[in-house]
């Protein structure tokens, strides 16, 4: 409670004080009974009711989110051109009055849905866009009455600044910025461009008559429904395309990888065969060169031949017997022939 409604209060309870007095005055003398001292009481108490109902006139507490503009009696213009602070202030009693006006933030929204709105039912925007198709918006405006220009909007607009500015002025500038894209800009590629434009060209327009925008929040964009049902079709569309496409590319990651598979066992096979290619070069020059060393072992050395021979053929024969005469151990195929020998000489 503010010094001012303390202030009303006490005048209320005095004067109700009058109101009991001045009737105990009167049915003292409706009885002849002495009224004189009661009369004096009650000559003072009206006087003092009234000094403080006029103080009470006077006074004035703004609250912070409050500015007050003075309609005054007194003033050449008729108002004070100054609004009232916040806080205890003085006017001239009966003469000028307050008309308060808030400076907090106000919202007022406009939408299809039917009570988010500040009023009922749809209350969406209808636009049409460039390339002709009809489109509702749902917006918000956040505004404040600017604390300086609190006397500018009393002139113009007094309490009606809501639904005869605000309204108005948002919806018909909607429909000129949307009017100027088509309707796919609107709902993708210029979104972030419209709402600028909504922002600065509400801002300009609201200034020029005291008021403070603080957002203006485009909400939402509904098509009508055939064209939001080209639009499906279109999405639908799209999509299996886009399916499509990738059905392409990952048969063609397919075919990649297997002709890469494939090229890899290619790559193989020659890189296996040219090994082994090389491998039996390198054996067969080995064996060559090692049938060239026992050729030239056994030609300097021919017996050698004998001692393999004979140490092949049986891996258990640890004796052989052999005619005295014979002139080697046993023949072998492919061996020279052996000299003649002459037969031995009886003794004589």
């Amino acid at each position: 409670m503010n010094i001012s409604s303390l202030t009303s209060f006490f005048v209320g309870a005095v004067w109700f004080i009058v109101f009991i007095t001045f009737g105990v005055v009167i049915l003292r003398a409706s009885r002849n009974q002495p009224v004189r001292g009661s009369g004096r009481v009650l000559v003072a108490l009206i006087l003092f009711a009234v000094f403080l109902t006029t103080l009470n006139a006077g006074l004035v507490f703004i609250e912070p989110q409050e500015r007050g503009v003075v309609i005054s009696a007194v003033s050449p213009e008729g108002y004070r051109k100054e609004p009232l602070e916040p806080g205890l202030r003085f006017i001239i009693p009966f003469a000028e009055q307050v008309v308060r006006y808030s400076i907090a933030n106000q919202t007022y929204t406009m939408s299809i849905a039917a009570r988010e709105g500040q009023i009922e039912g749809d209350d969406s925007i209808a636009a049409r866009t460039e390339d002709g198709q009809e489109i509702y918006v749902d917006a918000s405006v956040i505004y404040a009455i600017n604390p300086t220009e609190v006397v500018k909007v009393h002139i113009l607009w007094q309490d009606r600044y809501t639904l005869d500015l605000v309204r108005p002025l948002a919806r018909g500038i909607i429909r000129d910025a949307v009017s100027q894209m088509r309707v796919d800009e609107v709902v993708s590629s210029k979104r972030s461009e419209l709402i600028k434009t909504l922002n600065e060209t509400m801002a300009v327009k609201l200034a020029e008559n005291g008021l403070i925008l603080k957002d203006f929040v485009l909400r939402n964009i509904t098509f009508s429904p055939e064209y939001a049902a080209s639009v499906e079709q279109k999405q639908i569309a799209e999509q299996q395309a886009q399916q499509a496409k990738f059905v392409v590319e990952q048969k063609k990651q397919e075919a990649e990888q297997a002709r890469q598979i494939a090229q890899g066992q290619a790559d193989a096979a020659v890189i296996r065969a040219k090994g082994e290619a090389e491998a039996r070069l390198i054996q067969a020059e080995a064996e060559a060169k090692a049938l060239e060393y026992i050729a030239n072992v056994i030609k300097s050395n021919p017996d050698i031949l004998n001692y393999q021979y004979i140490t092949k053929l049986a891996p258990n024969v640890q004796v052989i017997m052999t005619p005295s005469n014979t002139p080697i151990i046993l023949p072998y195929p492919g061996s020279l022939q052996a000299p003649a020998t002459t037969p031995p000489t009886t003794p004589q």
